[in-house]
């Protein structure tokens, strides 16, 4: 593989216009996309006039430089051998926006794992790639942010990889059995019947990385373990991946009891989403007071993913937004009540 290049972005001396040279055909096409539409949608979403001299693209408008940005960012993802999709197009605007621009391509360069189908799982944004390195170099991880930025899907993987070069002997994942709305009291089964549509998300994940045959197996063997977070009580969890997921339903007698479980050679992962909690009113949020007690403690680290960082529909992003500025809103309306 060859050397990975610098980003080269030739800036025009007026403010209002910037040069970005993709220094070949192939990799202009890519960047261009279908149609220009990858241009297009640059140039739409920040105001810019744009037009193709040889293998440059020349911007013209007062956000010329963020544009520029987007289009180095695109770049380093066309070198890295991947392609460019409407999520990470977004993505590269929502970061030029901010003043930011990251070589995506070395994001995205390394491979967290391979799926039993040989797909190759890797970080797609910046955040994510953090996240990742975080839950490697430290024993216990704090993964928190909205729906659809990976949390769980990458500590799972994570966690296969773990497993598949014997830094661990088995892999325990477990969620609080706590309902969103619905009823599942009445549902015929045992316990471990009702609870399985709690923790249906992780098996999936499980299934995908391990392959469903193998994954049987290993859950056979007791190598994985499913389970609800009640079932920790009691326990010394060592030489293990443990990952407690939708942790912002946990209390905090719960989440004390869960970080008391590691033992030797244990690596734990907690992820959540703050937004979402479905405890009954007047009950605090383990996680909530985990991540605030618990920041700055060595071997332990706190990774805070955004909007940004959300890889499934491009149009999640937006959700994840609206949704956050209501809430923003509603805690303006009741402050602005209480004085």
């Amino acid at each position: 593989m060859p050397p990975r290049r610098s980003i080269s972005v030739e800036e025009e001396l007026t403010a209002t216009s910037c040069t970005v040279d993709a220094e070949t055909l192939e990799n202009l096409q890519k960047v261009l996309g279908a149609f220009d539409e990858n241009l297009t949608a640059v140039s739409r979403e920040l105001g810019l006039f744009s037009h193709v001299e040889g293998t440059k693209i020349v911007l013209e408008g007062e956000e010329a430089e963020a544009g520029a940005r987007v289009l180095g960012s695109l770049l380093s993802i066309v070198r890295a051998g991947e392609s460019v999709d409407k999520g990470n197009l977004l993505y590269c605007i929502a970061l030029a926006r901010e003043g930011q621009a990251y070589d995506l391509g070395e994001v995205m360069e390394g491979v967290v794992v391979v799926t039993s189908r040989g797909k190759p799982v890797k970080c797609k944004t910046v955040g994510q790639k953090k996240y990742a390195e975080a839950i490697k170099s430290h024993t216990i991880t704090f993964g928190v942010g909205p729906a659809g930025t990976g949390k769980t899907y990458l500590a799972v993987c994570l966690a296969v990889a773990a497993f598949k070069a014997k830094e661990v002997e088995k892999i325990i994942l477990t969620r609080p059995a706590v309902e969103a709305g619905e009823k599942l009291g009445f549902l015929p089964g045992d316990l471990q019947t009702k609870v399985d549509p709690y923790l249906r998300p992780l098996y999936d994940a499980l299934q995908e990385t391990f392959g469903f045959e193998t994954y049987q197996k290993l859950m056979e063997k007791g190598s994985i373990e499913v389970a609800p977070l009640a079932y920790m009580r009691g326990r010394t969890l060592s030489d293990a991946f443990v990952i407690l997921d939708e942790a912002q339903n946990a209390t905090r007698e719960q989440m004390k009891m869960f970080l008391t479980r590691l033992g030797e050679g244990s690596r734990m992962v907690v992820t959540g989403d703050l937004t979402q909690t479905d405890l009954p009113e007047g009950k605090t949020s383990g996680l909530k007071q985990a991540v605030s007690i618990l920041k700055g403690v060595e071997e332990i680290a706190v990774c805070t993913l955004t909007e940004k960082d959300v890889v499934r529909h491009p149009l999640v992003m937006k959700i994840v937004r609206a949704y956050e500025k209501e809430s923003e809103m509603e805690k303006k309306h009741r402050k602005g009540e209480k004085k």
